[in-house]
């Protein structure tokens, strides 16, 4: 029972805050083309790096999906070290897991991933940039991205055909596709893994000693064997927030914790062998290396700053989950799970968006 109630008391805090990003995602979708962000992140250099993480940032797109447009990008003439950005900052953090890293982890957690996917990207795509070659970047191929291993449940060729497809649409054509996609394919990707991380997440709240995981939760040690345990995982960044918040109620420290919100979404084996097979193996490993010495680092700085600071982490997530009413909170999981399970969902489709 009491694993039970720490699984519900985990799902009903984060819903209403993952239908708000998922919203959320849904408008960025229907705004920001492909063809816009490829002129954004175009050019060299630090700034060019820095406008591809920065943007790429609230991005709605998992580790996977975020391969073909990084790609589209690469050949399209974007330099390595923007795409690379791009390819890490996407999903790091977006506007869906944002929302629920907010609820579940609170303000101050919430601040230190999103700056930390920020600059892990950006660290990362300088070390990548400086592998870059005479003939980088290749011309456009007629290979497509491969290798995306079952992740991504739409298929990594949905972004490109919904941007084409959203581009002749008027605006409230592509607000409504923008929010099917949303409520669809994004939800379809992370629902399965959401799931599994409620449940980790419970397990760990409800079952395992606090002060267990806080004896091995702490230091460099630690941070990089979260950090390794992490980077060949398929998690997306949502679905990765339970779990970190179930860590960090363990006793687990704040640094570490973020640690492996930064190491477990940004990439993926299916996303080192694109990127390998695209780049080589000096990029790869400049790959690897700019994301575990970003993540120790921040880490290790998180937890400086939590100590300074003497924050009381686990009184600010109960304060954001003090900021709805219960009732709140049962609407916004039954109505995700509606949408979540694909029989209900197919019996609400009548009342949801479609495309023009």
């Amino acid at each position: 029972m009491p694993l039970l109630n720490a699984i519900l008391a985990v799902a009903l805090s984060a819903a209403p805050w993952l239908l708000l990003g998922l919203v959320m995602a849904g408008l960025i979708k229907a705004l920001v083309s492909e063809a816009l962000l490829q002129r954004w992140v175009g050019g060299h250099g630090l700034g060019s790096i820095a406008r591809a993480a920065v943007i790429g940032a609230p991005l709605p797109l998992c580790s996977c999906g975020a391969i073909p447009t990084a790609l589209a990008m690469y050949r399209g003439g974007a330099s390595r070290g923007p795409a690379t950005a791009f390819l890490i900052g996407t999903p790091g953090i977006g506007v869906d897991s944002m929302a629920i890293t907010y609820a579940l982890l609170g303000p101050f957690m919430a601040a230190a991933r999103a700056t930390s996917a920020v600059l892990t990207a950006i660290v990362t795509g300088l070390l990548v940039g400086r592998t870059a070659t005479a003939s980088e970047p290749p011309s456009a191929e007629t290979r497509t991205a491969q290798g995306c291993g079952g992740g991504c449940s739409s298929g990594c060729d949905d972004t490109r055909e919904a941007s084409a497809e959203t581009a002749s649409q008027g605006l409230a054509g592509r607000l409504a596709g923008g929010l099917r996609y949303a409520f669809t394919d994004i939800l379809d990707d992370i629902s399965l893994w959401l799931l599994v991380g409620l449940l980790v997440a419970g397990g760990l709240i409800a079952l395992v000693p606090p002060q267990q995981l806080a004896e091995l939760g702490s230091g460099p040690g630690a941070m990089l064997l979260m950090a390794v345990i992490g980077i060949p995982l398929y998690m997306c960044a949502t679905a990765a927030t339970p779990i970190a918040a179930g860590l960090l109620l363990a006793g687990v420290s704040p640094g570490t914790v973020l640690v492996f919100l930064i190491a477990a979404p940004v990439t993926s084996l299916a996303t080192l062998g694109v990127f390998r097979r695209e780049m080589g193996n000096r990029a790869l490993v400049a790959y690897l290396a700019g994301i575990l010495a970003s993540a120790v680092l921040l880490g290790l700085g998180v937890d400086a700053v939590a100590s300074w600071w003497q924050l009381d982490i686990t009184r600010q997530i109960e304060a954001v989950g003090e900021l709805l009413p219960a009732w709140v909170e049962w609407l916004g999981l039954v109505v995700l799970t509606g949408l979540a399970v694909k029989p209900l969902r197919r019996t609400l489709s009548g009342h949801l968006p479609h495309h023009a």
